[in-house]
Order: C-alpha cells, then sequence, then structure tokens
C-alpha cells in the first residue's frame, strides 16, 4: 500500500469527533509490528503505538483521526476521496489525514531509527479534547513513556508546501467582565448609573490594545473584544448593567494576572466583575533542537524549500506535548481549506510529506 492509497483509506473513514468508524483497528493492523497502548474514554478513543529500535532518543508522531462535520455545499461525497484535477478531495484531506498517512507510511517503510518511535492518535482533537492527547499523556506519564520529540502532523504550510513549520502556539484566554449601574429611565439620567457611558471612555484603552511588545517568534498579545450588550432594546430605559466578552491571544510574556492588573487599572473606581479562563497555554521550542533542525533538513532535500518558523494560529494538540516538556514541532501540508465544503490536497504534498517524515526517521541522530 503507497502513501496514497493509505491517505485515501483513511479520508474513508467516517470519523466524525469523536467516533473513529474503525479506523483505529485499521491502523493498529496496518503497523502490526508496533506495540499498542490504546484506551476509550467518554467515546473518545486513543491509540499510542511504538516500537524501541535501540537505546536513545524517543520521538512521537502526534494526530488525529476525527475530522469536523462535511457541513453543506460539497460537490462530491465527502468521505469518498474524489479525484479532479490534480486534487483529492474529502472532509480530513488536510486537517489531518493528510497528516496522519504521511507518518504512518513514514513510520512503517523507514529504515530503523536510533532510540523509540511512536505515534499517538486520538479521535477528539477536533472536539473539546479533554479525554484526547491530553488524557492520553498522562496514562503515558504514569507509564514512564512521555516521549522527548514531538512532530504534530497538522497542516502548515502557507502559499506553497514547505514554506512554514510551527515551533509553537500562542495561547488563548477568554474574558467576561460584569461593570454594574443602576437601572433608570432615560429622562432622569441624574438618578441612574449607566454602564454604557462608564465604559465608553475606557474602551480606548482596552480595544485592540497590545499587553506587550512580542518578539521574534510571536506576535504581540492583543485584546480583542468579542461582545457587548447592554439594556432592554427599548429607547427609555438605562441599563443596569453591562457584559462584555473578549479574548487574548497570548505569547509568553502576557499571562492572566497581567491582564486582570491592567484591566483593574483601567476599571478602576468602578463597580465591576472580571472572570479569566485560559484554554490554551501558549509554548516555543527553540529552533535551535534537534527536531527543529532535523526538519528544516529534510524539508530542505525535499523541496528545495527552507521553511519559515511561525507560532501563528489557533491552537493545536502541540500544546498538550509543550505541558510535559517535549520539544514539539508541527509540520504538514498547505492549510487554504480546512473545515471548509470540498476539502482538499494534492497527492504530491502528501508523497512529499511522508518522503519528508521518512528522512526525520532516517537521519536522525
Amino acid at each position: 500500500m503507497d502513501v496514497i492509497e493509505l491517505f485515501k483509506k483513511l479520508l474513508s473513514f467516517k470519523s466524525i469527533t469523536p467516533n473513529d468508524d474503525g479506523g483505529m483497528e485499521f491502523i493498529k493492523e496496518y503497523l502490526n509490528d508496533f506495540e499498542v497502548i490504546e484506551n476509550e474514554k467518554e467515546g473518545v478513543k486513543n491509540l499510542f503505538i511504538y516500537k524501541k529500535f535501540s537505546e536513545g532518543d524517543h520521538l512521537c508522531f502526534g494526530g488525529h483521526i476525527d475530522v469536523v462535520p462535511p457541513g453543506e455545499g460539497w460537490e462530491s461525497d465527502p468521505f469518498t476521496p474524489t479525484e479532479k484535477e490534480g486534487f483529492i478531495y474529502a472532509r480530513g484531506a488536510q486537517d489531518m489525514k493528510s497528516g496522519l498517512a504521511a507518518f504512518l507510511w513514514a513510520m512503517k517503510n523507514a529504515q530503523n531509527f536510533k532510540g523509540t518511535l511512536s505515534a499517538l492518535i486520538t479521535s477528539d482533537e477536533e472536539g473539546d479534547a479533554v479525554w484526547g492527547t491530553k488524557y492520553m499523556l498522562e496514562i503515558l506519564k504514569e507509564k514512564n513513556m512521555i516521549p522527548d520529540y514531538a512532530i504534530v502532523a497538522e497542516p502548515t504550510c502557507e502559499k506553497v508546501f514547505g514554506d512554514a513549520i510551527k515551533i509553537g502556539r500562542r495561547g488563548s484566554i477568554n474574558g467576561y467582565l460584569k461593570l454594574k449601574g443602576l437601572q433608570g429611565h432615560a429622562a432622569y439620567p441624574e438618578k441612574a448609573i449607566n454602564p454604557i457611558h462608564q465604559i465608553a471612555p475606557v474602551l480606548p484603552k482596552i480595544a485592540g490594545f497590545n499587553l506587550d511588545e512580542g518578539d521574534e517568534h510571536f506576535s504581540p498579545s492583543k485584546i480583542v473584544i468579542t461582545d457587548i450588550r447592554a439594556g432592554m432594546e427599548v429607547t427609555n430605559v438605562t441599563p443596569g448593567e453591562l457584559k462584555m466578552m473578549f479574548n487574548v491571544r497570548n505569547n509568553t510574556h502576557t499571562n492572566k494576572e497581567k491582564i486582570k492588573n491592567y484591566f483593574d487599572k483601567c476599571f478602576e473606581g468602578l463597580n465591576y466583575s472580571l472572570e479569566l479562563k485560559q484554554s490554551a497555554e501558549p509554548f516555543i521550542t527553540n529552533p535551535d533542537t534537534k527536531v527543529v533542525k532535523a526538519l528544516d533538513k529534510a524539508i530542505k532535500k525535499e523541496t528545495g524549500t527552507t521553511p519559515k518558523h511561525s507560532t501563528a494560529g489557533g491552537t493545536s494538540d502541540a500544546r498538550f506535548f509543550a505541558k510535559y516538556g517535549v520539544k514539539v514541532v508541527e509540520f504538514g501540508v498547505r492549510n487554504d481549506t480546512i473545515h471548509a465544503p470540498n476539502e482538499r490536497t494534492t497527492p504530491e504534498e502528501v508523497i512529499k510529506l511522508a518522503d519528508i517524515f521518512k528522512d526525520v526517521i532516517e537521519e536522525w541522530k
């Protein structure tokens, strides 16, 4: 089975989160000479397959078999891979069954490895991600099997294949603010406390405000206001309370405490409450780390391109690896149709991705 056959087989599983549709059993059969640790919790299936070739580093490939629902607007069956005009169309073509096929094929076909080679695959990356990679890593820690290095095969390339890898990700902090006022008649503003009027002079200090300057790897941590609401949708009653929601995609220079301190300063003297929830932690892997250099070298060999080191985008399961001190990077095919109708990628990208992962394995020193 070549990598394109494998890719099409994986695409044919209707693995909408958290259902794997039999995909995990197929993967176990495909890599039947690897050891297996697996679990299922709250409908989520996790598979860890590994082989110790010799003493040395433990390199793990991370990925997910689950996909988002196909939605409307498809020109072909989203779970029947369709080749047309140089592309393969199916849900998960980019995110991320291309990456899954590439590293499974590389693990099966690479000649030896200096250390332990493994893959951690979940059916819950696109969902809440509570019982997926995060949970499986807890189990691996108990077994003293946390890898030294990891490559998560998410789609990372921007304009051409090979132009970008991710060496880190921003975190995500959600904010919920309530500003208390005193409801009253619009004709008697002196008898009310209008929270809309109170927040008006504060908004320029928070809307789009950069909490830090960023650095060579990260853009600044910006306050992005996503919702403001107050009142009863009438013209003659001033509101008694205002609610505001915001998000900060934070780098390693900003945390919840820094955000709280800034809001305390901006809203000093006002009756407000603030709740902050960190849904993802930021991380960065040093570009001089072994796994980054190995991936850079393999990409250059197969594509002639020197990839840029990016931290852009949302979150991924790489953040869970980083929490355990794993030196983790991400690399996969182009990212331009993920989660969209008629998601697609090219056979050439999948083949090159598999060859790059094979090179990394075989050239690991």
